[in-house]
């Protein structure tokens, strides 16, 4: 241990002394095909380099300004199949940051630098947190309730919001609780009657797939008697108790109408319709934090007027109770994850339901995905072994994009050895099935396009006895009563289709105006070549979290 210590910290200083004198010395401090991933601490900006020379290109860019120094190990070191790898904390001029470094004999393999704070805009917690009252004689004193109501009836009127977020799940809300803890004046709007709704009104099977200890939103964890997989209604009102503990400015009944940018001023002029009031604000950042997803894709396929029976988009579907015992029979168009999750619903509720597949899925079951893929790191063991969520997500950011899909592949080549049975009983139903374009996985396919996959909770096992009829091909027809896919019609009362959503840009498309949808570009995704995932390159996840080719424009 003591060894591996002196080794990362001999590195740590050569990094210091080598970003005093240029991209030259710190590159050659790396493999050549190194990387070094940032997370705004010297870029201001969420960005890989990969390789000596783009590794000497930021350096050079952006040393001179920032002043990189104070890099020291932090903890123990740790050396394990080649790799000497460890923590350590650093400063710049404006901000304190810290880091994770992988070195292999030849020079850092991996190098993740990410700020935790700006110098001067500390958050007010621990021993700077707020008083509550102010003690002394003070006449019109306001109460702390008080100010809250001056504040929440004041915003967006006579005064002006810093930063408009517009949509008020669970990335709005964790944001909106970031930016008041830094005292930005932020207000959240959302259409929706109660924070929380965009859950609560979903069908009622609905819950997250993946595992509490990966779920929690800052400052707040989820208790450590909540459970491992959250029900949409509970999730609902937490998000609901969230926005009310964080004190966060949150307006329900509220729709954006119109958006425009002044780039003399740098101020946006943004047409609100709150509880039918119109409302004009005027933020100097706007936020569209609308989900991952973009506008619903419901698709224009001849004859969709003449169907009789029930039709929507999964988005608007609030679930099967209502048609228990009606003797109606269900398609699902897609099979995805929400796709299986409306069919597992109707089955449950004793509606004869088809799903429709017209390409493959990639389905892993959820007890082998937390098994195989996010014990390490998302469980109670890893908590058991020190590892918090912070210290989880940050591990994981330490990993570069491009190195992730041969990591990956393992799991999966594990997975179809611990799992043959399960698949061969959708080989032979005709499900169509894949492991990603290089059977790298779930996750690596979420990156590049963010659908095509399920996490199995129940439903493939069903598809694959036959309780919920799969049909494979492409609908060519809707008739008065039901689908045609490939020359065959299937019955339906009601028509559910399960395809997916557009790129986030369509929101903006659709506030601000195509031409400013088609500047920033596509959300999402980054650069692989493979399917839905056109090049080039990026290295990072298009316009995520990051400035994009409009200003002050921003995607969460």
């Amino acid at each position: 241990m003591a060894s591996d210590n002196a080794v990362l910290s001999g590195w740590l200083q050569n990094l210091e002394t080598g970003l005093a004198k240029g991209g030259r010395e710190v590159a050659a401090l790396f493999q050549e095909d190194g990387f070094w991933r940032d997370l705004i601490s010297h870029t201001w900006n969420i960005k890989t380099c990969e390789g000596r020379d783009e590794i000497a290109a930021m350096v050079d860019t952006v040393a001179g300004d920032i002043q990189p120094a104070g890099f020291r190990l932090r903890g123990d070191a740790s050396s394990s199949d080649g790799i000497t790898e460890g923590w350590f904390d650093f400063e710049t001029l404006c901000g304190r940051g810290e880091g994770y470094v992988r070195l292999k004999s030849d020079g850092a393999w991996t190098c993740l630098t990410a700020l935790k704070e700006l110098k001067g805009f500390e958050e007010a917690c621990g021993a700077s947190r707020d008083t509550g009252v102010e003690h002394g004689q003070v006449r019109g004193r306001l109460t702390w309730k008080e100010r809250r109501e001056r504040e929440e009836t004041t915003l967006g009127y006579s005064g002006q919001p810093y930063v408009l977020i517009i949509g008020g799940g669970q990335g709005g809300i964790a944001l909106g609780a970031r930016l008041r803890r830094l005292g930005v004046p932020t207000l959240i709007i959302d259409r929706n009657d109660r924070p929380g709704d965009s859950w609560r009104n979903r069908y009622k099977s609905l819950c997250l797939h993946d595992p509490v200890w990966y779920d929690h939103l800052p400052y707040l964890p989820f208790p450590d008697h909540w459970p491992v997989f959250s029900p949409k209604d509970k999730i609902a009102d937490w998000l609901e108790s969230y926005t009310r503990i964080m004190e966060l400015n949150y307006w329900t009944r509220s729709v954006a109408k119109s958006a425009q940018y002044d780039e003399a001023e740098g101020i946006w002029t943004v047409e609100v319709e709150r509880d039918h009031h119109p409302v004009t604000l005027r933020p100097r950042h706007l936020v569209l934090a609308t989900g991952m997803s973009g506008v619903p894709n419901m698709p224009d396929i001849p004859g969709m007027e003449s169907f009789k029976g029930i039709m929507c988009h999964s988005s608007a579907h609030e679930g099967s109770d209502a048609h228990r015992g009606s003797g109606k029979r269900a398609v699902v168009i897609g099979s995805n994850n929400s796709a299986h999750d409306i069919c597992h619903d109707f089955w449950e509720n004793g509606i004869d339901v088809t799903m429709v597949q017209r390409s493959s899925t990639l389905v892993i079951r959820s007890e082998t995905l937390m098994d195989l893929g996010l014990k390490a790191l998302y469980s109670e063991q890893a908590l058991a072994n020190g590892i918090d969520t912070h210290t989880a997500d940050i591990l994981f950011a330490s990993l570069p994009y491009r190195v992730l899909p041969s990591l990956q592949k393992p799991i999966y080549d594990r997975a179809e050895i611990l799992d043959r049975d399960f698949y061969d009983g959708l080989r032979r139903v005709g499900f169509m099935r894949d492991r990603g374009d290089d059977d790298t996985g779930l996750f690596v396919k979420y990156l590049r396009r963010g659908s095509g996959y399920y996490i199995d909770v129940g439903a493939s096992r069903l598809v694959a006895n036959g309780e919920i009829n799969l049909k494979t091909g492409q609908i060519t027809d809707v008739t008065e009563g039901g689908v045609i896919v490939d020359g065959e019609e299937i019955p339906a009362d009601i028509l559910i289709f399960a395809t997916g959503y557009g790129s986030m840009n369509g929101w903006a498309e659709q506030l601000i105006g195509k031409d400013v949808a088609d500047r920033v570009g596509r959300c999402w995704g980054l650069g692989s070549g493979t399917t839905k995932d056109p090049g080039p390159w990026e290295g990072e996840l298009r316009n995520m979290w990051k400035p994009t080719r409009q200003e002050a424009l921003w995607f969460h």
